[in-house]
């Protein structure tokens, strides 16, 4: 009798620890997290904005449930996301959780709302069949609303939630210029770009005249490929926007390539001079690099179309960036037809290299052809190191005014550097954190490159690849072998104690 009173009282007390247990985890939600990138820990950015938040923030999330086994731990992942930001907000953010495809009625408001069905494949039976399921998230505060249509990985939640939670959280954004009238491209050109900038800038166009300024409003303004040349009256109102410590960003194309004759040629806008006279150089060649991409090249021979991949070196990938908040967390930059960057200023300003080429690269003038088809690279084509492509200045570089520049020495590189015609996100990255650094709002630079981009193996030594390959094989063999030898001696050794003389 007293057997069984005492195990009544003993799973009633589990029932009251696991109850109390679910009670603390929600109240006092935490995750050890041993990413390398700390990918499931909130960063320093994320809880300023939500610390500081001065009006409610309510998020609906609209998940399906019983989605196949990975979307199922995306729900998790995203819940307890929201779990911690809840907590970090103290009050001031809410969430729910809302399975669309229960009713029709929440189905259709999901729709409204700007988040779509996604077809989710899951395999049954050795068949690949589709499921309708919901993933995405409305985000509201005041009369203001941002929707997220689909999260579709863990990797860039935490930017997307929390860039959209600042979007809705800043009132008074900064302006930020793109200068047009020298052949720049238009915005339409920069929609990725912009994306990214808009969710702490206002962004407009500004066009400068011979007479009147029209910088005095922007806090930043940005050249990009300009093609045309620049009158001198232009570079004087450049001087005084630099002088009254406003801030400066520059991708510039040094020299262009000609598509149809395959070889380059100058591209003399002004702009390297008045550069050269602030002691920074933007050099007139090309950089060619061994670390870069693979097309693929057709050519007509007789009857038949051949096609040939080959590495196409005056597209350096770059992947060696320095110690500077612009270039913290990017991972592969992929530049077109750079130039490389010397300083030769004096001590009042500081340089500070944020991007160069690989171990393996060296530079061509501007004129040189560019046929990969039949030219033969070697060794000596590359025989120098760490040239840099993207650097950062700040100190006195017009007059005595403290005001900051970035420069880049490919104009192209925010609209192109991807495969099939895509931004390269770290492109985007490089731009867009630069930006943020010369606008003094840091804050959100360690979001927008949390999380691997790329991490190619073919990149990796042979030997490394192939001891990944077998531990991965092998470890968990290995592990039950020695599992099961430790339970073979730890047999024999209480068989041993159970013979000796004396044991109880």
């Amino acid at each position: 009798m007293r057997s069984k009173t005492t195990i009544k009282y003993f799973i009633i007390l589990i029932l009251g620890v696991i109850i109390l247990l679910n009670i603390l985890s929600n109240r006092f939600f935490f995750r050890l997290d041993f990413t390398e990138d700390n990918r499931y820990t909130l960063s320093k950015s994320t809880k300023d904005i939500l610390k500081n938040l001065q009006q409610p923030v309510t998020i609906t999330a609209y998940f399906s449930k019983n989605l196949p086994p990975d979307f199922d731990i995306l729900r998790r992942d995203f819940k307890d996301m929201l779990i911690e930001y809840s907590n970090v907000a103290k009050g001031m953010l809410v969430y729910e959780f809302i399975d669309p495809t229960k009713e029709q009625e929440i189905e259709q408001e999901a729709v409204q709302a700007g988040i779509m069905p996604q077809n989710i494949p899951s395999r049954e039976k050795n068949e690949i069949k589709f499921q309708k399921g919901f993933m995405g998230a409305y985000i509201q505060m005041g009369e203001e609303t941002i929707v997220i249509p689909v999260i579709e990985s863990a990797i860039g939640m935490e930017y997307n939630l929390t860039t959209s939670i600042k979007k809705l959280a800043v009132l008074d954004k900064p302006l930020v210029g793109i200068l047009q009238g020298h052949g720049e491209p238009g915005l339409q050109q920069l929609q990725d770009a912009l994306s990214s900038l808009e969710v702490l800038y206002r962004v407009e166009t500004v066009t400068l005249t011979d007479s009147t300024s029209e910088l005095d409003k922007y806090q930043t303004l940005a050249i990009i490929a300009p093609k045309d040349s620049f009158p001198r009256s232009h570079f004087e109102q450049l001087d005084a926007f630099l002088g009254r410590g406003s801030k400066l960003f520059l991708a510039i194309n040094r020299v262009g390539a000609s598509e149809d004759r395959q070889f380059g040629q100058p591209v003399n806008t002004g702009l390297e001079t008045w550069l050269s006279e602030k002691g920074i150089d933007i050099n007139n060649n090309y950089i060619v690099d061994a670390q870069c991409p693979t097309v693929t090249l057709q050519s007509q021979r007789d009857n038949y179309v051949s096609i040939q991949p080959v590495q196409f070196f005056y597209f350096p990938v770059i992947s060696n960036f320095g110690d500077h908040p612009i270039s913290s967390g990017l991972e592969q930059v992929m530049f077109e037809f750079a130039s490389s960057l010397n300083f030769a200023g004096d001590s009042s300003v500081r340089f500070y290299p944020l991007a160069k080429t690989s171990e393996n690269s060296g530079t061509k003038t501007s004129y040189s052809i560019y046929d990969l088809a039949s030219r033969q690279w070697s060794e000596s084509d590359f025989p120098l190191s760490g040239l840099t492509v993207a650097a950062a200045l700040e100190g006195n570089i017009v007059g005595n005014v403290y005001s900051r520049m970035v420069v880049v020495g490919d104009g192209d590189f925010p609209m192109g550097g991807g495969q099939g015609g895509q931004t390269n996100p770290d492109n985007i990255s490089l731009m867009a954190n630069s930006i943020d650094w010369l606008s003094d709002d840091t804050g959100l630079i360690e979001l927008r490159t949390k999380g691997a981009t790329s991490r190619p193996l073919d990149e990796l030594e042979d030997g490394k690849i192939t001891f990944l390959k077998y531990l991965n094989f092998l470890l968990p063999l290995l592990l039950i072998i020695f599992y099961g030898i430790y339970r073979i001696q730890r047999k024999q050794t209480l068989r041993i104690k159970r013979m000796e003389a004396g044991y109880v």
